[in-house]
């Protein structure tokens, strides 16, 4: 083989075989073979699995890999000695000296020539050849497009989210319209109308809110694609000669920019609390008093992974899912419930973080207090980053209403086996445990957190 053969065959392993073109930013994979990160990002989609060679198919274990030096200076070299052969034949003749544009100025942006860049208008800027700049530039590109990536990457979690909240809401539209026909149920048949109305609002209200979700799922696509584009324009742009990807700097870089800021905001979905028409005069006139008669203050407060058995007390080891170090007040019945219908309402004003309810039973000790959860019908609040979130157990499910201001009402029908809670102050249902058997006696429970 002669040189030129030579010389041939040894650029061609410098080239990428997905761009062919000079390797930027080198990886090589579990099989061997190397290609521009850049490539095989836009290769491999986000859920695509396993990841495979896109030369020999062979599949790749690792979803990262560390850039190759060597190969990375080599493909610089050659680009920079092409570059040179270029540039001989095509590069710009400045109009006022007759002389080839081989500098770049960093403060303007701009090719100049030899005696440009000594003018007094340059003379003061810095200045440096053409292809170190490009080289430069390029590795500035290629962070910029680390954070595009990245930035893509993150919209595909949030995208992922937003989905399941869509599936979410809309089984739980469909349940909270079963748990509102039960309530119509309950009230005298002129309020059938009313009854109606609430579900028509319910069901609007829930195709508005899954609209939104749609649109934030649109919205986020949409700004994942921008940044996937952005990407392949920077990865075009860095396999560009010098002189045009020098020319083009600036506005790809202010457009870059506007992408990244342009970031979609995730939706909390909730659902308005519509008043449930006399239910409150209804409930009322079962109403007891003082059903929490026992009480005591503690300051670690715990609830078991499996969610079987709520633990509340100062010793807890082993616990997974820890709420300590705020004081907490703790209440139940003396007396059990075994028969009738009840009512009653509790005050969480001052309180972020709650759990309420009726339970089988509540086994005491010096220090723990624990509750088992086989016959346990409780709602809570945890506030969490700013925002408070409404759950109920048995099972665990989230309550997509406003969070209650005031009090709430519990509503136990032993006969009939209902348990249900009450927004006092809007007078609105916020969940219905359906019907079931009760094989033992019920104890009203409440914890409630200092803030």
């Amino acid at each position: 083989m002669d040189s030129k053969g030579f010389m041939q065959a040894f650029q061609n392993e410098l080239t990428c075989s997905v761009c062919m073109n000079y390797f930027i930013d080198p990886v090589t994979i579990d099989c061997g073979h190397s290609f521009c990160r850049p490539c095989l990002y836009l290769c491999w989609e986000e859920d695509q699995t396993p990841k495979s060679c896109p030369e020999c198919r062979g599949l790749s274990e690792k979803p990262d890999f560390q850039t190759n030096i060597v190969l990375k200076r080599l493909a610089s070299l050659a680009r920079q000695d092409a570059a040179k052969q270029t540039n001989s034949l095509e590069a710009q003749i400045c109009l006022t000296h007759k002389e080839a544009k081989g500098l770049f100025c960093e403060v303007d942006k701009t090719l100049l020539c030899g005696p440009c860049s000594e003018s007094p208008e340059h003379a003061a800027h810095s200045h440096s050849p053409i292809q170190w700049a490009a080289e430069e530039y390029r590795e500035k590109l290629l962070k910029r497009m680390g954070s595009l990536w990245k930035m893509t990457q993150e919209m595909q979690n949030h995208l992922n989210l937003e989905t399941h909240k869509t599936l979410s809401l809309e089984n739980y539209a469909a349940i909270r319209k079963v748990m509102i026909k039960v309530q119509y149920q309950m009230i005298h048949l002129f309020l059938q109308k009313q009854e109606q109305l609430h579900l028509e609002a319910l069901e609007e209200e829930a195709k508005e809110t899954l609209q939104q979700l749609r649109e934030s799922e649109f919205r986020m696509t949409q700004q994942k694609e921008s940044l996937k584009e952005m990407y392949r324009e920077l990865t075009e742009m860095c396999h560009k000669p010098d002189l045009e990807l020098l020319q083009n700097l600036g506005n790809v870089l202010e457009r870059t920019d506007l992408v990244q800021m342009q970031k979609p905001q995730p939706v909390n979905p909730e659902l308005t609390s519509w008043p449930v028409t006399g239910i409150l005069d209804m409930l009322n006139s079962f109403r007891v008093d003082n059903v929490l008669s026992q009480k005591t203050t503690i300051h670690n407060v715990s609830l078991s992974e499996d969610d079987t058995t709520m633990i509340y007390g100062d010793d807890h080891h082993g616990v997974s899912r820890e709420l300590q170090g705020a004081e907490s007040f703790v209440a139940w019945g003396a007396v059990a419930f075994t028969s009738g219908r009840h009512y009653w309402e509790v005050d969480v004003t001052h309180s972020s973080n709650w759990i309420l309810g009726v339970c089988k039973d509540i086994l005491t000790s010096n220090t723990v207090i624990s509750i088992d959860s086989e016959e346990a019908f409780l709602l809570s609040s945890m506030k969490v980053n700013n925002h408070y979130i409404l759950s109920t157990n048995s099972p665990p499910l989230i309550q997509y209403v406003q969070r209650p201001l005031g009090g709430i009402g519990v509503f136990l029908d032993y006969d009939n086996g209902i348990v249900s809670f009450y927004d006092v102050c809007r007078g609105s249902l916020i969940y219905t445990f359906f019907p079931s058997f009760f094989s033992s006696p019920l104890k009203p429970f409440l914890c409630l957190r200092s803030p």
